[in-house]
């Protein structure tokens, strides 16, 4: 491990075979906290590179519990998160209007480490409990059309950072990874990314996958649809820059986006709007992002797959699968 420090530290990159084989020192746990800690602060000082991107997934993948949800074909709706915006939690809000327009979801996601509530800090507070049973997953699919990945019981080297990062309060390649390592490895995402430049990187990897995909970026630097600005989207027909009026819907302001101070403000906000009592803003922000994945998952046209979301939102369809979901949870 010196011998790589150094040549990060000497403003060197690493190749794709070194990227990988410190992932899974990491993931096994061969590394102390000090080693660890220092890895993860040189990519917060440079770009990473797509030979590093792609070693560290590989390995993340490699390491992860698997789980077959293949007969489902789901998409998974996921943010790079390190957006710093603070927002309520529009993806998580997302993938239950998707599963409510009758499309299978499997969604990854992990606790906050640089906003006040993560995907699943809201979930497990409104009662879910997590499982990493393949078995229990697709009871949960069957039943409610999405079931939730929580990353730490699929992913030993996330587990192990969690405190670093926690610690480190800030966002690290780990956020750049959670998207790509999805333990069902669905062949359908729709994906929020923190900046233009790993936007390109996903956008690189992708390519090389069979993957239907839509990555994300809003030009003011959120990690979603935020309605706030252009946004780029990059899928399998291409890539281009849309302004909100250009999909039909009206602009907000950053301010309506807010997630609140706790785990219990995000959580109430998200049963709020799952209820049909969300602000305008907040409903045209998640419906958006829904709308997205439905294309992506459909090649249905963003006003239809926008239609197809505003109903599962407005007829109670999104909020049963939640309620459905925290059920099975249980038994």
């Amino acid at each position: 491990m010196k011998t790589v420090l150094e040549k990060l530290f000497s403003h060197h990159t690493l190749s794709y075979t070194e990227a990988k084989n410190v992932l899974l020192q990491i993931g096994r746990g061969d590394l102390n906290t000090c080693q660890t800690t220092s890895f993860l602060t040189v990519f917060q000082m440079r770009s990473i590179t797509v030979n590093e991107l792609s070693g560290f997934r590989d390995a993340l993948l490699e390491l992860c519990l698997p789980v077959d949800l293949s007969e489902y074909d789901p998409i998974d709706l996921c943010g790079t998160g390190g957006d710093g915006k603070d927002t309520f939690n529009i993806s998580t809000l997302a993938s239950f209007v998707v599963a409510g327009a009758g499309i299978s979801v499997a969604k990854h996601g992990n606790y906050s480490v640089s906003s006040s509530c993560g995907s699943s800090d809201v979930v497990q507070h409104l009662g879910y409990r997590f499982s990493s049973s393949e078995e229990q997953l697709k009871k949960e699919l069957d039943y409610s059309g999405i079931c939730f990945l929580h990353a730490p019981l699929f992913h030993p080297a996330m587990k192990l950072v969690a405190p670093i990062r926690k610690e480190l309060k800030v966002k690290t390649f780990f956020n750049m990874l959670g998207p790509m390592v999805n333990p069902s490895r669905p062949n359908k995402q729709i994906v929020g990314v923190f900046s233009l430049e790993l936007a390109r990187l996903y956008q690189y990897l992708y390519q090389q996958t069979p993957k239907q995909y839509s990555i994300i970026h809003a030009l003011d630097g959120y990690d979603e649809i935020s309605l706030t600005s252009p946004f780029k989207h990059i899928s399998n027909n291409g890539d281009r820059v849309l302004s909100p009026s250009e999909i039909g819907l009206e602009p907000v302001r950053p301010e309506e986006l807010y997630g609140g101070n706790t785990v219990k403000d995000a959580a109430d906000l998200f049963i709020k709007i799952l209820n049909g009592k969300g602000t305008s803003a907040q409903n045209r922000v998640v419906l958006a992002n829904a709308a997205t994945a439905i294309s992506t998952a459909t090649a249905l046209n963003f006003s239809d797959s926008y239609e197809q979301a505003q109903k599962s939102l407005s007829d109670g369809a999104a909020l049963r699968c939640l309620n459905k979901l925290i059920e099975t949870s249980k038994k």
